[in-house]
């Protein structure tokens, strides 16, 4: 875990407060080319090459899917791979 400011209770760069930010899923934006976290702003820019997922604690994490940053549907592993710039691969 990053270090965080003494007394400020967050962890630098996420905005989440430190007690208990790994209890709780949240959600975070990511490009699909470059499976780099992105910010808010970028997805409103580019919606069709990023996505928005829930990480944390409340996902199972078990089976890797593949979808589109698009349109966020399933896709299978071929078109994953056809269309490898506007795909993620993501743990469910």
């Amino acid at each position: 875990m990053p270090r965080c400011r003494q007394g400020s209770g967050q962890v630098f760069g996420t905005g989440f407060a430190q007690k208990g930010a790994d209890s709780v899923a949240r959600t975070v934006n990511r490009s699909a080319k470059t499976g780099r976290f992105v910010r808010t702003s970028t997805v409103k820019r580019s919606p069709s090459t990023t996505t928005t997922e829930r990480i944390g604690s409340g996902t199972g994490n078990r089976r890797t899917v593949n979808r589109s940053a698009s349109t966020g549907q399933f896709v299978t592993a071929a078109t994953a791979k056809r269309k490898a710039g506007g795909t993620i691969q993501q743990k469910v």
